[in-house]
């Protein structure tokens, strides 16, 4: 651990993770999403893996769902998002996909919360914008987050760049971050592995690290 100016600086994996100040986020793992992902069982498997990880960890896990508008009180954004990503040329043909309470809403029913965890919905791409999200990791003396869940090109390069910008050390376990489209995917891991804030890591040893980490 590096430290300076009466500041510890995590330099690896190791340091960065502590029960008492990394969480769990574990992003838009819902029926409605999975289905439409070619690897979408193997990402589930993967997220059950950590997330079972993190709990014997003791650390606090944040569930994140997105959410979709009745169109009649979706704005000009939400409208064009949802045509671009139906590919339809008019409002009158968008069907919302995440409507609250909805099927496909819902998460995968092997994640589903402990009374202990916390469930937060959302109608933007980084879990940090609009939600409770940033208070309540930094009322519990968060300092790093564990991120997993899909998809890597949509919400999850957003929040890692969300989050490292309110100053939390980002972690990556890519192997359990699917993604909707594979190049755009692999171009969001190169992206996150250029910029040099975010530690990568893959499942097998996340969940070495978590089990010598617990409370």
């Amino acid at each position: 651990m590096e430290k300076a100016y009466g500041l510890e600086i995590p330099q690896n994996l190791e340091e960065a993770c502590h029960p008492h100040r990394t969480a769990l986020l574990v992003y838009d793992m819902q029926v409605g999403i999975i289905s439409q992902m070619k690897n979408g069982r193997e990402i589930v498997r993967q997220t059950e893996t950590v997330l079972s990880a993190a709990r014997k960890a003791g650390l606090r896990v944040f569930f994140l769902r997105h959410m979709s508008l009745p169109k009649e009180a979706s704005g000009v954004f939400q409208l064009r998002m949802a045509m671009a990503w139906q590919r339809v040329q008019s409002v009158a043909d968008v069907n919302p996909w995440f409507l609250r309470d909805s099927p496909g809403f819902q998460l995968v029913p092997e994640l589903a919360p402990l009374t202990s965890e916390v469930v937060f919905d959302k109608i933007t791409m980084s879990a940090f914008e609009g939600t409770p999200l940033d208070i309540a990791l930094r009322d519990c003396g968060i300092n790093s987050f564990i991120i997993v869940g899909v998809a890597t090109e949509i919400g999850i390069e957003p929040t890692i760049r969300h989050g490292a910008d309110l100053g939390y050390i980002p972690i990556m376990v890519t192997d359990a971050c699917g993604a909707g489209h594979e190049e755009a995917g692999e171009r969001s891991v190169t992206n996150i592995k250029f910029i040099g804030d975010t530690i990568l890591t893959d499942t097998q040893t996340i969940c070495k690290v978590l089990e010598h980490t617990s409370i």
